[in-house]
């Protein structure tokens, strides 16, 4: 059988490139097999990543054992925890797209013959797809596994409870030794963090297109049951590779559309809108906006996991995880789509069992009756804009305040630190979008304290910039277009009206045409002065859009 790795082992002519080959370890009749890469993603100073050399360890035993020859190598990780809320998020969604190009020159340089792909956390795991999708190999996916949560006090938390108690610290009701020891106890061990935060919803959704291992995404990181997923995943890709099965082979736009479905039946992060669509793009499927919302009001809320609920990913995995909702939803889902384990949807669900306990709902009785993500649009989102629904209290579905704008992250966290608000204000923060951050920084610090401080009935948050997916509260992102481009968020002035109409799905500012255009004639960008080369590049070349 020709395999794509010949170029680099097979004739007369590649007797030096097999040279090279036996100083790393091969033997003669290694030439005969296919290679495989094992894309790791492991660093010791991101959680999610710090236990998947174990992992690639047990993937490459199933390779060897599958009759393929593993070749291992790593792409960066950034920790979205560890770059929160200061100039390093900046390069937190760009290094998406740094991760993908770096795969496609590993495998493209080396020839590899398929992949392997192992990653957990935030913007890791869209890179990974966004190579596989542009190199259309034989491919499968071992996400690394949720963090169990910790424990405080008798009550289980995580690193948005952190994030939060911070709130409550400078509002002076908790104490400087109580946060020390929140924050020993927040975070165990190895894993993605313990709520349904972007990580954990990007594994999830890797499972419901079909491109891990049913049971793949909610096993947790400490689970001994992950090495042996991890394992068979290693064995799966030579079978994979055996009968030609690629990436686009499996997922195609109905997989994604499986796992938009899901995406909302979980109440999952809003970053997943940026991934999906990004690799829609990738792999050349027409995904529009519109897709998101009318999938958001058909598809109901099945699971509530923090911070949509005080439930964590173990609460899932017991319940029966993606499988079991799968099962749920499959009046909701494209069946004859084919997965990684070479059936057909509709097979596999036949095969899933029942959700254990009422922690997974059923549609007819689901905690609510529209989905986790909603697209907003008006006139101060002319392109849309994205909330999640499943972290907005029902109460607060409609939003009438005043705006209070900031040009940085920086400006509104120094203000929601130590200033009284006023009932009804609409937080704007802006120029955080792709090219006016630049990097679509993430909010999460903001939008923790509003949470903290009590604040989340009494002040919604506007951003063209993004939020962690451990956002809740009235929270709005990726208000386009963004104000570095001039869009209608770059015009707002402290005072003016600003409506949310979620049913309606509406963002309008309420300000009359002559006003604004008054205030257009005399706007000139926000220019925020970079030191970075990269994000440079980000800005001029717009790397990102």
């Amino acid at each position: 059988m020709e395999t794509r790795s010949d170029f680099i082992k097979k004739g007369v002519d590649r007797a030096p490139h097999r040279s090279l080959l036996y100083a790393v370890g091969l033997e003669k009749d290694d030439f005969k097999k296919p290679f495989i890469a094992v894309v790791n993603s492991f660093t010791n100073i991101v959680p999610g990543h710090i236990h998947l050399n174990s992992l690639a360890e047990e993937v490459s035993k199933g390779i060897r054992d599958g009759g393929g020859v593993p070749f291992v190598f790593n792409t960066i990780a950034v920790c979205d925890g560890l770059a929160m809320n200061h100039e390093g998020m900046k390069y937190s969604l760009p290094s998406r797209e740094v991760i993908a190009d770096s795969i496609e020159i590993m495998l493209s340089a080396h020839m590899l013959d398929a992949a392997v792909f192992i990653s957990s956390c935030d913007k890791i795991v869209p890179g990974h797809l966004l190579a596989a999708a542009r190199l259309n190999l034989p491919s499968i996916f071992v996400t690394g596994g949720p963090m169990y949560p910790g424990v405080f006090k008798g009550r289980r938390v995580d690193l948005v409870s952190v994030f939060e108690v911070l709130g409550k610290y400078h509002e002076g009701k908790v104490t400087i030794e109580e946060l020390e020891e929140f924050e020993r106890a927040a975070c165990p061990g190895a894993g993605s963090c313990a709520g349904l935060f972007t990580a954990n919803t990007m594994a999830c959704l890797v499972e419901a297109m079909g491109m891990s291992i049913p049971g793949m995404a909610a096993t947790h990181a400490l689970d001994e049951k992950k090495r042996k997923l991890a394992y068979d995943s290693g064995k799966r890709i030579v079978e994979l590779w055996r009968a030609g099965l690629k990436f686009k082979d499996i997922v195609k736009k109905e997989n994604l559309i499986n796992a938009i479905v899901v995406d909302n039946a979980l109440g999952g992060s809003t970053n997943t809108v940026l991934h999906i669509s990004a690799l829609a793009k990738e792999a050349g499927y027409d995904l529009p906006l519109e897709m998101f919302d009318e999938i958001s009001r058909r598809v109901p809320t099945l699971v509530l996991i923090r911070p949509s609920g005080e439930s964590f990913m173990i609460d899932f995995y017991n319940a029966g995880g993606i499988p079991s909702l799968l099962k749920m939803l499959k009046k909701y889902l494209h069946l004859d789509t084919m997965t990684v384990t070479g059936k057909y949807l509709k097979d596999l669900i036949e095969e899933f069992p029942e959700p254990k306990g009422d922690f997974i709902r059923p549609p007819d009785n689901p905690y609510r009756s529209e989905g986790g993500i909603a697209i907003l649009w008006g006139s101060l989102a002319p392109e849309g804009a994205v909330i999640k629904l499943a972290g907005t209290p029902m109460q607060l579905r409609t939003f009438k305040g005043k705006a209070r704008v900031f040009n940085s992250e920086e400006e509104a966290v120094e203000s929601l630190k130590k200033d009284d608000f006023e009932e009804n204000t609409v937080v704007v923060v802006r120029y955080e979008g792709l090219l006016g951050g630049p990097g679509m920084r993430e909010m999460l610090m903001p939008t923790s304290l509003i949470v903290g401080r009590n604040l989340v009935e009494k002040v919604a948050l506007v951003t063209d910039g993004r939020f962690s997916g451990g956002t809740k509260g009235i929270a709005i992102g990726h208000v386009s277009p963004e104000a570095f481009l001039g869009g209608p968020i770059a015009l707002v002035e402290d005072g003016d009206e600003i409506i949310i109409d979620i049913p309606n799905r509406r963002l309008d500012l309420i300000v009359d045409e002559d006003e604004l255009q008054k205030r257009r004639s005399k706007w000139t960008p926000v220019i925020k002065k970079i030191d970075s080369r990269f994000l440079n590049k980000l800005r001029e070349n717009k790397l990102l859009l």
